[in-house]
C-alpha cells in the first residue's frame, strides 16, 4: 500500500518507536493520527507532522473505541494501523519481596497484549467497510512485540509473556482478516535506543549495544520506523514476526 494519502492510527507515537513510525509515514505523505496516554508530547510530534494527537488508553474498550472514533472523524477512516503502545517491568516470580504482584502481571498484559488485540479489532472494523485499493488491499496492520517473545530473560516473565501473545496472535488474525484485504504483521526489535533506554549511562548504553552481533550497537527508531514502511509497501509481507535485532540472541541475565 502506498501511504500517500492514507490514514494512518499510531499508538504510542508521542516517542520511542512510535515517534519515528508517525514520522516516516508523514513523510510518505500519511495523515498521522497519534495515540498516546502521554498527550503533551503526542502534541508537539503532531503539530510538527501536521497530524492529530489522540489521548488514548489502548487497553480500555471505551477510551480506545473514542480515539479511533476521534481519529476517524478528524482524518477519514484509517486504512493503517501501528501498535508501538507498551510497557516494560522486571520482576521475578518469586524475589526477594515475595511473589511476582499479580496485578503488576495483569497490567502488562492487558497494556501489552490485550491493548493490541483491542486496537487491531478496532480498526480492522473500519478498514474492512473501506473500498479496497489496488489489489483488493484495504488495511495493513503492524504490531510491536519484542526478541523477548523467545529469548526471555530473568525478570521478564509478564513481559515476555505479553509478547509472546503478540507473535502468537498474528498469523491466525492475518488469516481471519486476510478475508477483509487487510494485512497483519508483527515486529520484533531487540535492544533499540527508547526512552527507556535514555535513562543508562552512557557507557551501560554502549555496553549492550556490544552484545549485538552485527551492527555492534543499539537499533535507531528510524530503523524500526523503515522496516514499518517497508511492511506497509509490500503486499505480500502477511501473518508473520520479524525479528529486528541485529542477530542478537539474549541470554538469561
Amino acid at each position: 500500500m502506498n501511504p500517500s494519502g492514507q490514514v494512518a492510527i499510531v499508538t504510542g507515537g508521542g516517542s520511542g518507536l512510535g515517534e519515528a513510525t508517525a514520522r516516516a509515514l508523514a513523510a510518505r505523505g500519511a495523515r498521522v493520527a497519534i495515540l498516546d496516554v502521554g498527550l503533551a508530547r503526542a502534541e508537539e510530534v503532531a503539530a510538527e507532522l501536521d497530524g492529530v494527537a489522540i489521548k488514548c488508553d489502548v487497553s480500555s474498550a471505551e477510551n480506545a473505541g473514542a480515539a479511533v472514533a476521534e481519529a476517524a472523524k478528524r482524518f477519514g477512516q484509517p486504512r493503517i494501523l501501528v501498535n508501538c503502545a507498551g510497557i516494560a517491568i522486571a520482576l521475578k516470580t518469586v524475589g526477594k519481596e515475595g511473589p511476582h504482584p499479580l496485578d503488576m502481571f495483569r497490567k502488562v498484559i492487558e497494556v501489552n497484549l490485550i491493548g493490541t488485540f483491542n486496537m487491531i479489532r478496532l480498526v480492522a472494523a473500519r478498514a474492512g467497510e473501506l473500498e479496497p485499493l489496488a489489489g483488493g488491499e484495504r488495511g495493513v496492520i503492524v504490531n510491536t512485540a519484542s526478541v523477548a517473545a523467545f529469548d526471555g530473560q530473568i525478570g521478564q516473565a509478564a513481559y515476555s509473556a505479553s509478547k509472546g501473545g503478540v507473535v502468537g496472535m498474528t498469523l491466525p488474525v492475518a488469516r481471519e482478516l486476510a478475508r477483509s484485504g487487510i494485512r497483519v504483521m508483527t515486529i520484533a526489535p531487540g535492544i533499540f535506543e527508547t526512552p527507556m533506554m535514555s535513562s543508562l549511562t552512557p557507557e551501560v548504553q554502549a555496553s549492550l549495544g556490544k552484545m549485538v552481533p552485527f551492527p555492534p550497537r543499539l537499533g535507531r527508531p528510524a530503523e524500526f520506523a523503515a522496516l514499518v514502511r517497508a511492511i506497509v509497501e509490500n503486499p505480500m509481507l502477511n501473518g508473520e514476526t520479524i525479528r529486528l535485532d541485529g542477530a542478537i540472541r539474549m541470554a538469561p541475565k
